[in-house]
C-alpha cells in the first residue's frame, strides 16, 4: 500500500528569499577587530548598546567571536558604555476628563497650625514638684545641673526629718 501524501505549509517567509546580509568585516577586509577602534565596534551594537546577533550584522561564527570580545574589553575599558538610556516621546494620557491642574503653586496657610513651637515657647510650663522642692531661677535653663542640684536639696531635707 501507498503511503498519502502529506500537504506542507507554507514557509514562515513567505516564499521570499532574503539576501544574506555581508559582514562589515568582509566588506573593509578587516581581519584584526581592536577594542580601541569604536566606530567599528558601534556598528555592531544597538542604539541601546545591545551586541547585535550574527544574523542581524552578518558575521561568520569567529567574526562574532572576535567582536564580542572586542565589545566586552572596550566596555571594561570605559571606551563603550554598558548601557546607554534613551527617551522617546510619550503619547498623551487617557485622563482628560479629570481637568487640568491648577496654575502656580497651592496656596499657604496664612496662620501657624495648632501646637507649633511659635504658641511652645510663649506658655509657661507648669510641673508638679514633689514638697520641700523649689526651684531656683538661676538653677533654670543649665540643662542637667539643675534636676541633679533640685534631688540632692531633697534628699538632704527627707533625711534630716
Amino acid at each position: 500500500m501507498a503511503k498519502p501524501q502529506q500537504k506542507r505549509g507554507k514557509s514562515k517567509d513567505g516564499g521570499r528569499r532574503t539576501k544574506k546580509r555581508i559582514s562589515p568585516l568582509t566588506e573593509e577586509q578587516i581581519t584584526y577587530v581592536d577594542y580601541k577602534d569604536v566606530n567599528l565596534l558601534k556598528k555592531f551594537t544597538s542604539e541601546r548598546a545591545k551586541m547585535r546577533a550574527r544574523r542581524v550584522t552578518g558575521n561568520n561564527v569567529q567574526q562574532q567571536r572576535k567582536v564580542v570580545i572586542a565589545i566586552k574589553n572596550a566596555r571594561e575599558m570605559a571606551l563603550l558604555p554598558y548601557a546607554s538610556r534613551v527617551t522617546t516621546q510619550r503619547g498623551q494620557r487617557g485622563d482628560r476628563d479629570r481637568g487640568g491642574r491648577a496654575s502656580g503653586p497651592p496656596p499657604r496657610p496664612s496662620a501657624p497650625p495648632p501646637g507649633s513651637a511659635d504658641e511652645a515657647g510663649t506658655e509657661e510650663e507648669n510641673f508638679d514638684l514633689p514638697e520641700n522642692v523649689t526651684v531656683d531661677a538661676n538653677t533654670e535653663g543649665r540643662g542637667a545641673e539643675a534636676p541633679a542640684a533640685a534631688e540632692s536639696t531633697a534628699t538632704a531635707e527627707e533625711a534630716t526629718e
